[in-house]
């Protein structure tokens, strides 16, 4: 079997674990046969001196249908 990725960035205002969450459920809507995921990168946005906006960017690797 083989796989493929792609990358998606997830943004939340509650974590990155929740973008993390959200970037893997933006994928699930066009995507079959999501296997696993791993995060690359994080960061944030500031807005009045504090954290506004978490983003997670993720690799999400998925089987391909033969």
């Amino acid at each position: 079997m083989s796989q493929k990725v792609t990358e998606v960035v997830g943004v939340s205002k509650e974590g990155f674990a929740k973008a993390a969450e959200n970037a893997v459920a933006t994928a699930a809507k066009t995507v079959r046969n999501l296997r696993w995921f791993r995060v690359t990168e994080l960061e944030g946005r500031i807005s009045d001196q504090r954290v506004s906006e978490y983003h997670a960017t993720v690799k999400i690797y998925f089987d391909l249908e033969t």
